[in-house]
């Protein structure tokens, strides 16, 4: 089986829209999928996605509709901790760094200060 934390650029396309819908068909995946697949290559990632464990499925008269197992947020949780450990170490810092030296000319004062309040708060609250 693969692996249930990584997904492919299709199965992200895919979840994306789930999520954005709460629940979908196949045809309705399809239908909202930019350059999509043929209707059985849909079909056949939608069952890997569920061996994955990301969405389960609820019959509907004839039609298998798709449902997250999980919200969004703990989705990209789960994402997140994928990237982390395997192209940054583990180091929240180099991820970090590198989301802010990529996006420095685009950040809002805001943006900036609610970071420094971040870590000001993780300072405070201890390691």
């Amino acid at each position: 089986m693969a692996k249930p934390d990584i997904l492919s650029r299709r199965e992200r396309e895919m979840m994306n829209i789930i999520f954005r819908a709460g629940k979908a068909t196949a045809s309705e995946v399809m239908d909202a999928m930019a350059d999509p697949p043929s209707y059985s290559a849909v079909r056949a990632t939608l069952r890997v996605l569920e061996q994955k464990g990301h969405v389960r499925h609820q019959l509907d008269g004839v039609r298998y509709v798709y449902i997250p197992t999980m919200n969004r947020e703990r989705a990209g949780v789960s994402a997140l901790d994928h990237l982390l450990n395997t192209f940054f170490e583990g180091s929240a810092a180099s991820v970090v760094a590198t989301l802010i030296e990529r996006s420095k000319e685009r950040m809002t004062d805001d943006e900036l200060d609610r970071l420094s309040d971040i870590i000001r708060q993780a300072r405070k609250e201890g390691r």
